[in-house]
């Protein structure tokens, strides 16, 4: 069914080839379905080594700008890639054969670029939050993650429609910002199934994991301490004392890596335990149709988007009772729940599904039945344009700032002149190439221009900065090397 012909531009941090969690598969699957229905997709993205800076796929419209910029930790980066991401999207808005209807981002990630485009143009802004540093983190314990649920916050704000993807998010976002009524929505995320009902050939990959006929216990993740990749090893010797033939596949990257790897020989099942590392798409497909049982023990899930791919697969899966996962699958019909952050309820249910083959088999039949009924992308595309249509006749959102400079408040305690000398530091401007606007400066400082151009002219003079005009006649200020050691004494 077509219907009333829409443009949609899409921000979001991670697409396909970069692919850093779940975000990449859901924009990359949404935009397509939508595009499918006759909307005019547009994608704003990072690059990859090897992706070209455009490509339509499908009808969608992809760039990719260059996020390779200097920085001095994540959050940093987060607001130098934004900086670069909105240029990339006001460039596109600008340049585009049609009207832009609304701007689609996802995650705080995007949050600054996204509410600077939206007030730029003046466009509906709509919002999916994936996950929460609130629920990340168990709550908010440092200015780091303050900083961040604050964004989180601001965004949601200048809003008009915000989409979860799961009944355990929306009370979730609920309770944490204050969001009820019909600007909060429940969609869920969903899978393509038509990827992993294709026929192939999976015996390269079982004899690559399971060289003697053993069983393959599969986990796909992050891997850091919310996925609970290390309760899955906590209980792989539990497993092996029943039966010894099991080995474990574990894919995805991660900063607890080299603490797992450890694990593995402190446990003494090293030899059992395989780290892939990150895979493709197509190996991803075969892989989850190769194995025995597929392990989602997760402390956080706001959905659980690879459980479903394994249940698309065909692969009987065993999950933590949380968050999302606790709505996909449902108990000893469509796979097996037990208790979040217990190796020993985990091995149980890894083990009911490998000792009962009949067991494994409907779990097997239901769970791929659930999800082609309830998870399709078309049926979420379609609830999705739903929730465009309504953030159209509600209109933009009051503007406000999305303000990633308070992450910089600790040094409220130094003169202004100083701040600006810190900022430029912090963000990187240490040389004409990384140079900033005085507006970017200014949106981060909350400073009037007025102030700001009179403290930048006045560290000019002392020295400390110099400035040049860029091809469009923008001036840009940086440090100079006086100007460097002058922050830097003042970090110290």
């Amino acid at each position: 069914m077509t219907v009333q012909r829409l443009s949609v531009l899409m921000l979001t941090w991670e697409f396909p080839p970069r692919i850093i969690g779940g975000i990449s598969s859901h924009v990359n699957d949404l935009s397509l379905a939508l595009a499918r229905k006759g909307v005019n997709i547009h994608v704003v993205t990072c690059d990859f080594p090897g992706a070209p800076d455009y490509e339509r796929i499908d009808g969608v419209h992809v760039y990719r700008f260059n996020s390779r910029v200097p920085s001095y930790s994540f959050l940093q980066w987060v607001f130098m890639m934004n900086q670069a991401m909105a240029e990339k999207a006001i460039d596109v808005i600008s340049s585009c054969n049609e009207n832009i209807d609304i701007i689609h981002a996802h995650d705080w990630l995007v949050a600054n670029a996204a509410t600077r485009v939206t007030s730029v143009f003046e466009k509906s802004l709509v919002t999916t939050i994936h996950a929460t540093e609130v629920g990340r983190r168990g709550g908010i314990h440092n200015d780091y993650q303050r900083t961040i649920h604050e964004v989180e916050k601001q965004l949601i704000d200048q809003s008009s429609k915000v989409i979860c993807c799961s009944n355990y998010m929306a009370g979730q976002i609920s309770e944490a910002f204050g969001v009820r009524g019909p600007k909060l929505r429940m969609i869920p995320n969903g899978v393509n199934t038509a990827k992993f009902d294709a026929p192939m050939d999976i015996r390269l990959v079982r004899r690559l994991y399971s060289r003697h006929e053993e069983k393959i216990v599969l986990f796909v993740g992050r891997l850091v301490h919310e996925k609970g990749v290390h309760v899955l090893l906590g209980a792989a010797p539990k497993i092996m004392s029943e039966m010894p033939k099991v080995n474990f596949v574990i894919v995805g990257e991660g900063g607890m890596r080299e603490y797992l790897f450890k694990e593995a020989w402190d446990f003494g099942i090293a030899d059992h335990v395989f780290f892939t590392g990150f895979i493709d798409c197509k190996a991803l497909v075969k892989l989850y149709k190769a194995s025995d049982v597929a392990v989602f023990p997760s402390l956080y899930e706001p959905f659980g988007i690879t459980a479903l791919e394994a249940m698309a697969a065909g692969t009987p899966v065993v999950v933590a009772d949380t968050g999302g996962l606790s709505e996909i699958v449902e108990h000893e019909k469509t796979g097996i729940r037990v208790y979040a952050d217990d190796s020993d309820s985990l091995s149980w249910g890894i083990l009911r599904v490998l000792q009962n083959p009949r067991l494994a088999t409907e779990l097997r039949q239901n769970a791929h039945e659930k999800v082609v009924k309830d998870y399709d992308w078309n049926k979420i595309a379609q609830e999705t344009l739903g929730v465009y249509r309504e953030a159209l006749r509600a209109g933009p959102a009051p503007v406000l700032r999305v303000n990633l400079g308070s992450a910089f408040s600790k040094f409220k305690e130094y003169a202004e002149d100083m701040k600006v000398l810190i900022l430029l530091h912090v963000l990187g401007a240490v040389d004409a190439d990384h140079a900033m606007r005085m507006k970017e400066l200014a949106d981060i400082l909350g400073m009037r221009y007025a102030k700001l151009r009179a403290l930048l002219t006045a560290l000019g003079i002392a020295g400390y900065i110099d400035s040049y005009r860029d091809s469009f006649r923008r001036l840009r200020y940086y440090l100079t090397k006086h100007g460097i050691i002058k922050a830097c004494s003042l970090f110290s």
